[in-house]
């Protein structure tokens, strides 16, 4: 008998009976496919939507200019205006966010944003970067964000170690709150389709689904919106440690 994987070519990562199937480092998966369409569907709106500029504005430039509005005025109320110079990095991370949900409910379709690698890559970008800005502008005095100046002192390092465990906590509850709201959300419509096929319950099942169907593309909108708060709360932390 001849072993399993003794002409496995360099690079592959099945025998060569099977190598046809395998996935090149050059074909896009479904990850990377669904992510390069939520880019470009961003990139449809924000760029070529409002390329007229027109005073009369189109419904795509009305979209991209309340959508921006909106984030800009988020950013400003939470972290407040010396934040604003970070802005297009919240903005992106919004909009982003926006369309792998909208795009995920789109039959047939993959939603990047029910993959914790996804979520959890995001989650420690904007972990990374708070915390760098709140070194670089502070120095030492970031160090103040865990020590609670209004609690008795005997409790003090206890609560500063409280602090420092929930603050480096942030990025798993960033990641895992959107992944895990938008898996339930498919779920719940998987089992709704399930009982679809069933003739006697069938009318109630799909009258469901488009009751799910309709509270999962509110849900889009508000996972996006909770990513992008909680985002502006940690940047405010790290530009102002002491409040």
């Amino acid at each position: 008998m001849k072993p399993l994987f003794r002409d496995i070519e360099p690079g592959s990562c099945m025998p060569p009976e099977i190598v046809e199937g395998c996935l090149k480092w050059y074909e896009p998966s479904n990850v990377t496919l669904w992510m390069g369409l939520g880019i470009v569907a961003t990139l449809l709106l924000l760029v070529v939507g409002t390329r007229g500029r027109a005073i009369i504005p189109s419904r795509s430039q009305s979209m991209a200019e309340l959508t921006y509005g909106f984030v800009h005025q988020m950013v400003e109320d939470v972290a407040g205006k010396d934040a604003l110079k970070f802005f297009p990095y919240i903005m992106t991370l919004f909009m982003f966010i926006l369309f792998a949900n909208v795009l995920g409910l789109i039959p047939m379709s993959f939603t990047t944003t029910s993959h914790i690698a996804v979520t959890a890559t995001m989650a420690i970008a904007v972990f990374v970067t708070v915390t760098a800005i709140g070194f670089v502008k502070n120095g030492a005095g970031f160090l103040k964000l865990f020590w609670v100046d209004a609690a008795p002192l005997a409790l003090r390092p206890v609560l500063a170690v409280i602090e420092l465990i929930s603050y480096f906590v942030r990025p798993v509850s960033h990641s895992v709150r959107l992944a895990g709201a938008i898996m339930a959300g498919h779920a719940v419509m998987k089992v709704f389709a399930g009982f679809a096929a069933i003739a006697l319950v069938a009318p109630l099942a799909l009258g469901g689904m488009v009751a799910i169907y309709g509270l999962e593309l509110l849900v889009a909108f508000i996972q996006a919106y909770v990513f992008t708060i909680l985002t502006c709360v940690y940047l405010r932390d790290a530009l102002h440690p002491s409040h």
